[in-house]
């Protein structure tokens, strides 16, 4: 028995099994876009912990920040004694929030929780209470913020009731036929049969849908939102919590609208792999719940604002913006050229380096072929790439390598994974890939 196998069978006896692991694949080192598990097996990383290391693993100078700040204390809780780090870090994310109006930030754990704080500070703001989210979003585990989430397995199955007040309306998604305008006719049918304007406080819209299958938000289509909000007095909340920090070409890919959100939503890659969220929006706006209506034990780690400093200052030394622009030019070209080859390949699409390619049956977008996805992510993994799937119905891959990965070491993955693919599709299934 290998040590993955053996660890497998520890981790399955130790942990509940409503946390599932994709790969059976133990990680015991790290370096920038390559990992190597516990049988000594090297992997080129595209799954960047999920957007969370778009500037690597072990990135030295985050490294070296979080361990300046070990050295001097590991915690005393913001809201009793604060600190400096915490402070400097909320500034430099208020400068860098798109729009001229004046910006404050709060810091929590994780992304979930900055959902919930921004309903929250929403609700204080506007004195209502209804939300609305989209079909195919993904804001989170907790509560309301699963009640927001579009997809029902497996995020919200068997967990309801939800918190009231919470209404759907659908994405734009041109290659399934939805346009801008239909899914804005699907708000104003909110409007006339579900709750009135006057009692929303919130609509929340991720720029590029992350586990919905990485569709782009038009622009024409977040513009009209922004001019919906500020005509009934709601607050536009922009969920950047995978699409932040460079990963698209822009700091935050709501820039590529030009509007300015009211609160964004931020994580994953904030602290590049240390536990950290914020919510930062126009200040009026920030400053509605009352002292103390905010905060949380952990909020505000000062070992992972030092890293989130050091994070910001990685992404502009090594103009990780311009690099991921140059990495999904590079991955987009290849794949659309196997595409040419392998029909399975419905559609490759991509803002920045958050590239996604759609498998469907038959060239068909409304068939599409979620045991191939599945299929794939393992076959892929047994060639020496992670690789993750998402989407509405499961037949998504995305790619999320590190913005600081070789040229080389792309080329060499996006060669894995197409070779993977054109063994997939070339003989049956299940003599492909391992069990």
């Amino acid at each position: 028995m290998s040590k993955n196998e053996d660890l497998q069978k520890r981790r399955d006896t130790a942990i509940a099994r409503g946390i599932a692991n994709q790969l059976p694949v133990f990680v015991e080192r790290a370096r920038n876009a390559e990992l190597w598990d516990a049988d000594g097996r090297r992997y080129i990383d595209f799954a960047a912990g999920i957007a969370v290391v778009n500037t690597g693993h072990v990135h030295p100078e985050v490294q070296a920040a979080a361990a300046r700040q070990l050295e001097a204390f590991t915690h005393t809780c913001f809201m009793v004694t604060p600190y400096e780090v915490a402070v400097e870090l909320a500034e430099r994310l208020n400068r860098l929030a798109p729009g001229p109006t004046p910006k404050k930030s709060i810091f929590v754990t994780t992304g979930a929780e900055a959902v919930e704080n921004a309903v929250k500070i929403a609700r204080a703001h506007t004195g209502r209470s209804g939300v609305i989210a989209f079909g195919g979003g993904f804001h989170g585990r907790t509560f309301m913020a699963m009640a927001l989430t579009g997809k029902i397995a497996p995020y919200k199955a068997s967990f309801g009731p939800f918190p009231a007040e919470i209404y759907h309306a659908p994405f734009p998604i041109g290659y399934h036929g939805v346009s801008v305008s239909d899914s804005l006719a699907a708000i104003e049918h909110i409007f006339k049969y579900d709750i009135e304007p006057a009692r929303v406080a919130a609509i929340i819209v991720e720029p590029v849908l992350g586990e919905g299958g990485f569709y782009i938000a038009p622009p024409e289509f977040l513009h009209a939102l922004r001019r919906l909000c500020d005509q009934h007095g709601i607050v536009l909340v922009i969920d950047e919590i995978q699409t932040g920090f460079a990963r698209t070409g822009r700091m935050f890919a709501v820039e590529y609208s030009g509007i300015e959100p009211d609160l964004m939503t931020l994580a994953k890659s904030l602290a590049g792999g240390f536990p950290l969220a914020a919510v930062v929006g126009k200040a009026s706006i920030m400053d509605a719940p009352a002292p103390g209506g905010l905060g949380g034990t952990y909020a505000g780690s000062p070992i992972a604002c030092a890293a989130g400093l050091a994070v910001l200052g990685a992404i502009e030394k090594e103009q990780l913006c311009e690099r991921a622009v140059r990495m999904g030019t590079i991955m987009v070209q290849a794949l659309r050229e196997a595409a040419r080859t392998i029909p399975a390949i419905g559609e490759v699409r991509n803002l920045g380096a958050m590239v996604a390619m759609e498998l469907v049956k038959n060239g068909d977008p409304y068939q599409p072929d979620a045991e191939l996805t599945k299929a794939l992510v393992k076959h892929a993994a047994s060639k020496g790439l992670v690789i993750l799937s998402c989407g509405i119905y499961g037949n998504v891959i995305r790619l999320l390598a590190p913005l600081t990965v070789s040229d080389e070491i792309m080329r060499e993955g996006l060669g894995i994974l197409i070779a993977a693919m054109r063994e997939l599709t070339a003989t049956p299934m299940r003599a492909a890939v391992p069990a």
